[in-house]
Protein backbone atom coordinates (compact mmCIF):
# COMPACT_ATOMS: atom_id res chain seq x y z
CA UNK A 1 0.00 0.00 0.00
CA UNK A 2 1.91 3.72 -0.84
CA UNK A 3 2.20 5.84 1.71
CA UNK A 4 0.01 9.61 1.83
CA UNK A 5 2.93 11.74 0.70
CA UNK A 6 3.63 9.70 -2.42
CA UNK A 7 -0.03 9.85 -3.24
CA UNK A 8 -0.34 13.20 -2.73
CA UNK A 9 2.59 14.53 -4.71
CA UNK A 10 1.68 12.42 -7.83
CA UNK A 11 -1.69 13.67 -7.97
CA UNK A 12 -1.85 17.55 -7.75
CA UNK A 13 -4.44 19.17 -9.38
CA UNK A 14 -3.07 22.37 -9.42
CA UNK A 15 -0.72 21.47 -11.67
CA UNK A 16 -3.26 20.23 -14.26
CA UNK A 17 -4.69 23.78 -14.77
CA UNK A 18 -3.57 26.24 -17.11
CA UNK A 19 -1.50 28.92 -15.45
CA UNK A 20 -3.57 32.56 -14.85
CA UNK A 21 -1.88 34.48 -17.74
CA UNK A 22 -2.12 31.52 -19.72
CA UNK A 23 -6.13 31.30 -19.40
CA UNK A 24 -6.12 35.40 -19.89
CA UNK A 25 -3.98 34.86 -22.93
CA UNK A 26 -6.44 32.28 -24.66
CA UNK A 27 -9.54 34.38 -24.00
CA UNK A 28 -8.31 37.78 -25.50
CA UNK A 29 -7.17 35.27 -28.92
CA UNK A 30 -10.25 34.07 -28.93
CA UNK A 31 -11.87 37.49 -28.44
CA UNK A 32 -9.71 38.96 -30.96
CA UNK A 33 -10.52 36.21 -33.21
CA UNK A 34 -14.58 36.41 -32.71
CA UNK A 35 -14.19 40.40 -33.32
CA UNK A 36 -12.48 40.12 -36.47
CA UNK A 37 -14.65 37.26 -37.49
CA UNK A 38 -17.99 39.33 -36.85
CA UNK A 39 -16.66 42.24 -38.52
CA UNK A 40 -15.79 40.58 -41.58
CA UNK A 41 -19.51 39.62 -41.59
CA UNK A 42 -21.13 42.74 -41.15
CA UNK A 43 -19.06 43.98 -43.61
CA UNK A 44 -20.12 41.34 -45.91
CA UNK A 45 -23.78 41.67 -45.30
CA UNK A 46 -24.30 45.65 -44.93
CA UNK A 47 -24.50 46.12 -48.14
CA UNK A 48 -27.01 43.88 -49.57
CA UNK A 49 -29.13 44.31 -45.99
CA UNK A 50 -29.44 48.35 -46.44
CA UNK A 51 -29.67 48.77 -50.10
CA UNK A 52 -33.43 48.66 -50.08
CA UNK A 53 -34.75 51.56 -52.22
CA UNK A 54 -38.45 51.48 -50.40
CA UNK A 55 -39.39 51.85 -46.71
CA UNK A 56 -38.13 48.83 -44.80
CA UNK A 57 -40.34 47.39 -42.87
CA UNK A 58 -40.98 44.67 -40.14
CA UNK A 59 -38.43 41.60 -41.97
CA UNK A 60 -35.82 44.11 -42.49
CA UNK A 61 -36.13 45.63 -38.97
CA UNK A 62 -35.41 42.08 -37.57
CA UNK A 63 -32.29 41.56 -39.92
CA UNK A 64 -31.06 44.70 -39.06
CA UNK A 65 -31.95 44.20 -35.48
CA UNK A 66 -30.33 40.72 -35.76
CA UNK A 67 -27.55 42.02 -37.36
CA UNK A 68 -26.98 45.15 -34.81
CA UNK A 69 -24.57 43.10 -32.28
CA UNK A 70 -22.29 42.56 -35.27
CA UNK A 71 -21.58 46.21 -36.21
CA UNK A 72 -20.00 46.54 -32.76
CA UNK A 73 -16.57 45.56 -33.45
CA UNK A 74 -16.76 48.25 -36.51
CA UNK A 75 -18.23 50.74 -34.31
CA UNK A 76 -14.77 50.54 -31.21
CA UNK A 77 -12.54 50.48 -34.34
CA UNK A 78 -13.79 54.14 -35.92
CA UNK A 79 -16.17 52.73 -38.19
CA UNK A 80 -19.26 54.80 -38.99
CA UNK A 81 -21.36 52.15 -39.89
CA UNK A 82 -25.45 52.11 -40.48
CA UNK A 83 -27.27 49.99 -37.83
CA UNK A 84 -30.56 50.67 -38.85
CA UNK A 85 -32.53 52.05 -41.84
CA UNK A 86 -33.51 55.52 -41.05
CA UNK A 87 -36.16 54.61 -44.55
CA UNK A 88 -38.07 53.09 -42.53
CA UNK A 89 -42.09 52.33 -42.36
CA UNK A 90 -42.05 53.25 -38.31
CA UNK A 91 -43.59 51.35 -35.68
CA UNK A 92 -43.70 47.97 -37.38
CA UNK A 93 -39.77 48.26 -38.50
CA UNK A 94 -39.31 49.47 -35.00
CA UNK A 95 -41.17 46.01 -33.61
CA UNK A 96 -39.28 44.14 -35.69
CA UNK A 97 -35.53 45.40 -34.84
CA UNK A 98 -36.37 45.11 -31.10
CA UNK A 99 -37.37 41.23 -31.84
CA UNK A 100 -34.29 40.98 -34.21
CA UNK A 101 -31.92 42.15 -31.43
CA UNK A 102 -33.56 39.97 -28.46
CA UNK A 103 -33.91 37.47 -31.16
CA UNK A 104 -30.14 37.33 -31.53
CA UNK A 105 -29.17 37.49 -27.75
CA UNK A 106 -31.37 34.40 -27.21
CA UNK A 107 -29.59 32.99 -29.86
CA UNK A 108 -25.75 33.97 -29.00
CA UNK A 109 -26.17 34.79 -25.59
CA UNK A 110 -28.40 32.89 -24.20
CA UNK A 111 -26.50 29.48 -24.34
CA UNK A 112 -23.94 31.12 -21.84
CA UNK A 113 -26.43 30.75 -19.14
CA UNK A 114 -28.03 27.63 -20.21
CA UNK A 115 -26.80 24.85 -17.36
CA UNK A 116 -28.34 21.13 -17.58
CA UNK A 117 -30.90 20.17 -15.39
CA UNK A 118 -28.63 17.85 -12.73
CA UNK A 119 -25.73 20.73 -12.80
CA UNK A 120 -28.35 23.60 -11.23
CA UNK A 121 -27.42 24.55 -7.80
Amino acid sequence: MPDQTTMESTHNPARNRPSLLKLILRKAVVVVIVTVVFGWLYSWASPWAYASRQPAGFAYGMLHGAMMPLSLPSLVLGRDVTIYAPDNCGRLYKIGYICGVNICGIIFIGPIFWRPRGARG
